[in-house]
């Protein structure tokens, strides 16, 4: 009896101690790290909109030049929780002022903080991991431009397990990713494979499109395989819609509608944007139209989700 206790302890110990390896913040290796570069202001600032930065870092309703600062303290109500964004204007105090380009740049492909903790993914980190060194110099560099806001947001309100961030480093081994959803236009779509490339990076990457419209598993996961196929909305009430070329449904808007409704908000029954999805729109309209227009091109080639999962 006592060696099998013995036996016990030893294998909970090693267990314990494979967890909390495997647990352990990750970052970007040296050669990764290396390629990083200050980038141009000005491209970054498409980034910024292309993000999607503002929506939730910004006060709820700001307008205008009050978009850019970015002080944080929207509550983002989930299942799990509700989470408070962070403030991330160039405040050396209270935002994120006195990091360098790597602290950024781990923080948007790692979710991992200056100071080694893990960063929940409803920072959506995990499709920002597919963004390239590039656009992570420029965001960078812009950033470096906007105001400072003085003040912390308030903390996340998690009960446990929840709030035990060493946690999520199990989650990251499962859901990070930095390679592409979709590997390939849909066999007989005839596509502009570099303008749909550019769609798939877009809203893979620094979009972030599938993390509010790809349903979730119980762990908080995308479920890739349901991938733009429309989700319950996180707050619980109604649901975020399916946005793969399904008939019958946005499957039968075209492309040219597609990016018409981005730039100008309204669909073509002649109805406007609405809910959370006008915050959105209005980033896209900042874009160029040829960046519309590859979004459209991407969503009008992807596969159809079966109607299981909807």
């Amino acid at each position: 009896m006592k060696k099998a206790l013995i036996v016990l302890v030893v294998l909970a110990v090693i267990a314990a101690g494979a967890g909390w390896g495997l647990s352990a913040p990750t970052r970007m290796t040296e050669q990764q790290a290396a390629a990083l570069k200050t980038g141009d202001p000005v491209k970054g600032e498409l980034v910024f909109w292309a993000g999607g930065c503002a929506s939730c870092h910004a006060a709820k309703d700001a307008k205008g030049e009050d978009l850019l600062n970015l002080g944080g303290g929207l509550r983002l109500e989930t299942p799990f929780g509700v989470f408070v964004a962070p403030n991330i204007s160039s405040s050396e105090a209270d935002g994120i002022g006195a990091w360098s380009l790597t602290d950024f740049a781990n923080a948007m492909t790692h979710g991992t903080s200056p100071d080694g903790a893990n960063y929940y993914p409803a920072f959506p980190y995990s499709s920002y991991a597919r963004m390239s060194v590039e656009d992570l110099g420029d965001l960078y560099a812009f950033f470096k431009t906007l105001p400072s806001v003085e003040g912390k947001a308030p903390g996340h309100e998690l009960g446990f397990p929840f709030n035990i961030r060493r946690g999520l480093g199990l989650w990251k081994r499962l859901f990070l990713n930095p390679e592409p959803v979709i590997a390939a236009p849909v066999s007989g779509n005839e596509v502009d494979q570099a303008l749909w490339d550019r769609g798939r990076y877009l809203v893979e990457g620094p979009g972030h499109c599938g993390e509010c419209h790809t349903a979730r598993d119980i762990a908080g996961g995308l479920i890739l395989s349901h991938w733009l196929g429309g989700a319950p909305a996180p707050t619980g009430e109604g649901r975020i819609p399916d946005i793969t070329p399904v008939e019958g449904k946005f499957g039968s808007w075209s492309a040219a509608d597609i990016a018409y409704y981005l730039e100008s908000g309204f669909t073509p029954e002649y109805d406007s944007v609405g809910g959370e999805m006008v915050k959105v729109q209005e980033n896209m309209a900042r874009l160029p139209a040829s960046d519309r227009e590859a979004i459209a091109a991407y969503l009008k080639a992807i596969p159809v989700v079966a109607p299981t999962a909807n």
